[in-house]
């Protein structure tokens, strides 16, 4: 199984590096896990409603271009589907059963994602409707697929 998750922007504080690459760590034994950055587009702080599309447009591209067919789609949006820890452990449990054995997790940049991408994806999905920092969502999104795998291999963990 290939899990990757494609996200704007470079992640900087070290704490979240290193909490991500210890859930990386423990996901090796259940798949191929990896990150593929594309570049967040400079917006200034005001702007108007086409350059805010502008922007998304330019990321949604590269978020795109990191995505194969054959992958199955996950987008974080706020207005995704909420699920719980077993919720989305079972469904990751049926999509590899059902043959999808590439799982890909978008996470888009300060003003959201493209709607081309929230198109592509074959599904939403949210952590609630509070707004996180991006990179603090990458580590809580590793941890919760890590938390699957385990909820899935009926260990304690998850208690």
């Amino acid at each position: 199984m290939n899990i990757k998750l494609v996200v704007v922007g470079k992640l900087k504080e070290k704490y979240f590096k290193q909490g991500i690459a210890e859930y990386a760590k423990r996901l090796s034994r259940f798949c191929k896990f990896e990150i593929v950055e594309v570049p967040d587009e400079k917006a200034p702080e005001s702007l108007s409603d086409s350059e805010m599309d502008q922007v998304m447009q330019k990321e949604g591209e590269r978020i795109l271009s990191k995505i194969k067919d054959r992958e199955y789609v996950y987008a974080l949006a706020i207005l995704g589907k909420e699920r719980s820890s077993e919720e989305f452990a079972k469904e990751i449990k049926d999509l590899t059963t059902y043959g999808h054995s590439d799982i890909t997790f978008v996470i888009g940049g300060s003003l959201g994602l493209a709607p081309e991408v929230l198109k592509r994806a074959d599904t939403q999905i949210s952590f609630g409707r509070f707004t996180l920092p991006h990179q603090l969502m990458r580590l809580v999104l590793t941890e919760q697929i890590y938390r699957a795998f385990m909820i899935n291999e009926g260990s304690p963990y998850h208690k």
